[in-house]
């Protein structure tokens, strides 16, 4: 609650200077490295490939529309929003009442979804599926657009495609025991009897898969969630074998806990309305289930690097984009370092690219609605009802149609949320609606959470809703506006509403709500704009205007404390890192006498790149993996050397690892026996209490250790 209100009074401040440009995430650093995830916000089933010096990322949108986005990039770690394959269902000739959401009808967490693109002899293909439709293929000479479109039909889902060298094209699919498909080269279908096994059932091999022929070798790279998420990867002379199977990334959370998850709503299933009751579990514990690099592939740079991209479930967030440095070993291409197969750092390097990127973030997020269409960032929640729905005089104004429950209403408008906190507000103007409707701010979720102005005759309320606990509060309010913000810390899966009569003073309104990932819609969370009637009629108008998203953690500028002198406190014990005069990087409790002589802190200086040195303040020198990094080999020296760099790991929060350059392993202790530190940690648990992962604090000159952030004294 307390951290709530913190972000609460940063939201309030900020947004009264009003709609202008935000500060968004970025995984580019601004020093020559990068973070994951690429995006915090959603962005699942990633497909990527390089057309020159270009990159090309697609990736699912499921019910939404426009469909099938894809972004471009010339780094790897920049990208930008270039264009939706195509604009709705209906303009793909699919006039069935679930894409309206009609008659009942609903197509949740379906729709299109793990998309393959790929670029042969001048042309830019995306292969899709559609539930209970079939394949899709988009076809374009540019990437931008337009696409052309056809529907090849068949159950050929989750697939991956080659175009061989021989003009022949292939499709990859399904889970566990592989498939191998031949397509009709005009993509009029399947050549008959081409469906043949070649890799049987038992062979670790899963879903999601990415087919690549390279020098003269076929790869299957797929993600198999059983029993917990990891990346697989095939090899074979011949595309119908024999394969060969090894793991190429495993047990790589990057810190990150599962999602809490909502256990009694299911794809596909009947949509809970308001009143339902909710079984929410998880979110706790070192399990791995799907929170762990998974489902994708790789790709080359120009000057014949390789890289690798796959998706992390980033709790209410949804699923995100991660990328890996790629190391082959023996013809395989494992995720990670040559001395930490497997694992992916969190910071590191940026690719070797000659192109200089700006860093920036995909999209604009606010808009104030003042442009001739809506900006990129948005999508409706199935396909919406043109006519009922405009852009005027710089507001976005949607029309009330007959729903029972919020997520039956129609012409629904929704983003991403993006992490880990941010607040969405809007202004609502109100003058214009009828008696019946509801409009208003929501997070399109099950359970969902929303907050809005209901028109009951000449009354209007403002009206909170939480459907997890059942909460419904009411207020009368008066005036032709309200503005409604939703606040959300999306690593930590809670989120509350507030509303203001003047835009300056923000009133909250009822309690936080636990966020969790569910089946139903198959995404992680989404603002959304939302109007429609509960009197079962057509109704009037909802005018919304300045949507301004605000990211308070999104600069990251600070959270690198270069110059600073800083204790580092371990999270799994409690205790902290201490220079021992014996000559090793030991433990120290804080009030010790190790810890009040300065053995316990050190000043940070800065080597380029994202790469440090610690000096200890007690004088004792810098810290040095010496030998294989074993126990008691960070040793303390009166120079630095190469041995003493360390890539600085940002884990948020004041969080942080510590990747030593010279084994490519992490700082770490075993917080059970009392050794003295280590740099051979493949990684952290995702609660971080491994022994890997520090709390730190910077010093100031009076001695007195502070938390960043929270500004608290230790």
């Amino acid at each position: 609650m307390k951290g709530y209100i913190a972000i609460l009074v940063f939201f309030c401040c900020s947004l009264t200077l009003g709609a202008q440009e935000q500060v968004s995430w970025t995984a580019d650093n601004g020093n020559g490295t990068f973070t994951n995830p690429l995006f915090y916000d959603e962005f699942s089933d990633p497909d990527l490939i390089r057309v020159g010096e270009d990159f090309y990322l697609a990736g699912t949108t499921m019910h939404c529309t426009p469909g099938l986005v894809i972004l471009h990039s010339k780094d790897l770690v920049n990208w930008e929003f270039l264009s939706y394959c195509f604009n709705s269902y209906d303009d793909l000739g699919l006039k069935d009442d679930k894409f309206k959401m009609q008659n009942g009808a609903h197509v949740y967490g379906q729709g299109i979804w793990a998309p393959c693109i790929r670029y042969y002899k001048g042309k830019f293909y995306v292969f899709s599926n559609i539930n209970d439709v079939g394949l899709q293929v988009f076809i374009s000479e540019n990437p931008a657009g337009p696409w052309q479109h056809i529907n090849m039909g068949g159950r050929i889902y989750d697939l991956s495609v080659l175009f061989d060298d021989d003009g022949r094209i292939w499709a990859v699919h399904k889970y566990n025991e592989v498939h191998l498909t031949e397509i009709k080269p005009d993509f009029s279908g399947y050549v008959e009897g081409s469906d043949r096994v070649i890799i049987p059932a038992g062979n670790a091999m899963g879903e999601g898969h990415h087919i690549y022929k390279i020098d003269g070798k076929y790869y299957i790279i797929s993600a198999n969630y059983s029993p917990c998420g990891r990346m697989q990867c095939a090899r074979a002379d011949k595309i119908e074998g024999p394969y060969e199977t090894v793991a190429i990334s495993v047990e790589e959370s990057l810190g990150t806990l599962r999602a809490h998850t909502t256990n009694n709503v299911g794809l596909g299933g009947a949509i809970p309305e308001f009143g339902y009751d909710f079984k929410i579990g998880g979110g706790v514990g070192n399990y791995l289930a799907a929170a762990t690099l998974h489902q994708g592939g790789i790709v080359d740079l120009p000057n014949g690097d390789w890289w690798g991209f796959s998706m992390l479930d980033f709790r209410a967030v949804g699923r995100t984009t991660c990328i890996s440095p790629v190391t082959w070993v023996d013809g395989w291409p494992y995720f990670g370092l040559s001395n930490n197969l497997g694992r992916t750092p969190r910071t590191w390097l940026k690719p070797r690219i000659a192109t200089q990127t700006e860093p920036h973030a995909p999209y604009q997020r606010s808009d104030d609605f003042n442009g001739k269409k809506l900006l990129p960032v948005w999508q409706w929640n199935h396909d919406a009802s043109d006519k009922m729905w405009s852009l005027s005089k710089g507001t976005l104004n949607i029309m009330t149609q007959p729903a029972s429950d919020f997520l039956w209403a129609k012409n629904m408008l929704t983003q991403r949320v993006i992490g880990p906190v941010s607040s969405a507000t809007v202004k609502l103007y109100t003058k214009g609606m009828k008696d019946g409707d509801f409009a208003g701010l929501a997070l399109l979720n099950t359970p969902y959470l929303l907050i809005g102005i209901s028109r009951e005759g000449k009354e209007q309320k403002i009206v909170m809703l939480n459907q997890l606990t059942k909460d419904k509060i009411e207020r009368t309010i008066s005036g032709d506006a309200v503005y409604l913000r939703i606040t959300g810390d999306y690593d930590e899966e809670h989120a509350g509403v507030s509303y203001s009569l003047d835009g300056r003073e923000y009133e909250k309104i009822g309690s936080e709500m636990i966020l969790a990932y569910q089946m139903l819609t198959f995404q992680g969370s989404r603002y959304a704009l939302f109007a429609f009637n509960k009197r079962g009629v057509r109704g009037g108008v909802a005018k919304f205007d300045d949507f301004i998203v605000d990211e308070p953690m999104a600069d990251r500028g600070s959270n690198l404390p270069i110059g600073k002198v800083i204790s580092l406190k371990n999270l799994s014990n409690g205790s902290y890192a201490w220079a021992n005069p014996h000559g090793m990087l030991h433990t120290a409790g804080m009030n010790s006498k190790e810890y009040i002589n300065q053995g316990c802190f050190f000043k940070v200086h800065d080597r380029g790149a994202g790469q440090i040195v610690l000096e200890a303040m007690n004088g004792t020198g810098f810290l040095t993996v010496v030998g294989q990094g074993l126990s008691a080999d960070i040793q303390l020296r009166e120079q630095e050397s190469e041995a003493s760099l360390f890539m600085w790991q940002d884990m948020l929060r004041n969080n942080c690892m510590l990747l030593s350059m010279k084994t490519q392993r992490y700082v770490g202790i075993d917080p059970t026996n009392g050794a003295p530190y280590s740099a051979d940690k493949t990684g952290c648990n995702p609660d971080r209490m491994d022994g890997t992962v520090f709390e730190w604090s910077i010093v100031e000159s009076d001695g007195v250790v502070r938390n960043k952030e929270t500004s608290n004294t230790y």
